[in-house]
């Protein structure tokens, strides 16, 4: 497959897509980020990739100035995989999502990582403040159609499973690790969650 097979197959860019991305964040990207509940970080280690869910209420993510984030970084379970990545590779990119709203807003740029004491307790949570927090400067922003969301039905009740599918997360890490853990059912997950939210 080459660049101009693709192009052959799927055609020439539409004119707004092409025109949409901008590089600050304006009235639209704020108010965006400020009801998303919800973000998938993307970094890598210049040879790797990873992918990282973040999710807090309304506003957890911050727009610092017209191209900076802040980003908060909750406890887990210290892999630590993105962080690590971008003390190698510092390029990142951004999916934030709102629930029930189809679309998306994309933001690619640049992370450092801080533990400066100040800016880690204005994202305290039940008296915990995160270990670091994220300051990423913003190359490219743009919105994304909602076309996968609603293919996905990610939004529509009715089509969401009326039964867990899938393991509990404690069942798949029992079989995934061959480590002995009497705690299976979704209960004692749940339990865990709790304990460890913040």
């Amino acid at each position: 497959m080459t660049p101009e097979r693709l192009r052959a197959l799927y055609g020439e860019v539409h004119e707004r897509a092409a025109a949409k991305v901008i590089t600050s964040f304006d009235t639209h990207c704020r108010q965006f980020i400020e009801h998303a509940t919800f973000l998938v970080l993307a970094t890598s280690d210049g040879q790797n990739l990873d992918i990282s869910p973040k999710g807090d209420p309304a506003g957890f993510v911050t727009v610092e100035t017209d191209t900076t984030l802040l980003l908060p970084d909750r406890p887990g379970n210290n892999r630590i995989d993105s962080l690590l990545n971008i003390l190698a590779h510092p390029k990142v990119a951004l999916l934030f999502l709102i629930p029930t709203v189809d679309e998306t807003l994309r933001v690619n740029g640049t992370a450092e990582i801080s533990d400066d004491p100040a800016l880690c307790e204005q994202f305290q949570v039940n008296g915990r403040s995160p270990k670091t927090v994220l300051r990423i400067t913003a190359d490219e922003i743009y919105t994304h159609c909602g076309k996968a969301p609603m293919r996905g039905g990610l939004w529509k009740p009715d089509s969401w499973p009326s039964n867990r599918p899938v393991a509990t997360l404690l069942e798949m890490l029992r079989d995934h690790t061959s480590l002995p853990d009497e705690r299976t059912g979704q209960d004692a997950v749940e339990k865990m969650y709790r304990d460890t939210l913040y």
